[in-house]
């Protein structure tokens, strides 16, 4: 989808300023915030992908004006209510009022080192062979889903050349909405800036990106 978090290229949001020395957490409640995320992402109630889509379908003035953190909690909480977890009454309140949906598992505190080692890896064997290869010369589609997408506005209806093929992995567009897993070959794609950025751009710089095939 267009949406907020959607801003490569796009004029009048400031500079970009990296933060020297920059703490891994800016608060103790960010923390917080990091550990409920992730223990309720254990239910196995939703897909990375679901919860992606969720954080950049919040309204563009909560997002832009939210912080890091600000935006997965207010994210978990829509992904909390339309699972079952808890009702708008109960966030309002601050404590449980009815016994809601009952997790598919509980990460506890022994199993923390465990499961993050472990991670969530995505990649999936695909049965047909890649459309594309290295060196070959592609092009990116124009469209403006409403739906989740992982080929930024800036990309769309580029032509690059494919660096790499990736292999095969989950297609995000349907899995964070419940179609699948669905997976499909992974390419990166590299473009020439001006190719991105139109007349002005630095002739020696390049821009990739990892697309999967039916973005091409």
């Amino acid at each position: 989808m267009n949406g907020p978090h959607d801003l490569g290229g796009q004029h009048g949001m400031g500079p970009i300023a990296p933060e020297r020395n920059e703490p891994t957490f800016h608060a103790e409640w960010e923390k917080r915030a990091l550990g409920i995320t992730l223990s309720c992402g254990a239910f196995g109630a939703w897909t990375l992908d679901e919860s992606r889509h969720a954080r950049e379908s919040l309204p563009p003035a909560t997002y832009l004006s939210a912080s890091y953190y600000e935006i997965w909690t207010r994210a978990l909480e829509t992904l909390l209510k339309r699972h079952g977890f808890v009702t708008e009454a109960e966030l309002d309140a601050g404590h449980m009022l009815d016994k809601g949906r009952e997790p598919k598992r509980v990460l506890t505190a022994d199993m923390v080192a465990g499961v993050l080692a472990k991670g969530g890896p995505c990649d999936r064997p695909v049965e047909t062979p890649p459309r594309f290869a290295a060196g070959e010369r592609v092009r990116t589609k124009n469209f403006n889903p409403e739906s989740h997408t992982r080929l930024p506005r800036y990309a769309r209806a580029r032509t690059g050349m494919v660096e790499t093929v990736q292999g095969g992995f989950v297609f995000p567009d349907d899995n964070a909405h419940g179609r699948g897993e669905n997976p499909q070959w992974l390419y990166t794609v590299v473009f020439d800036a001006g190719e991105i950025w139109g007349e002005g751009a630095d002739p020696t710089l390049t821009v990739s990106i990892d697309a999967w095939e039916s973005y091409l």
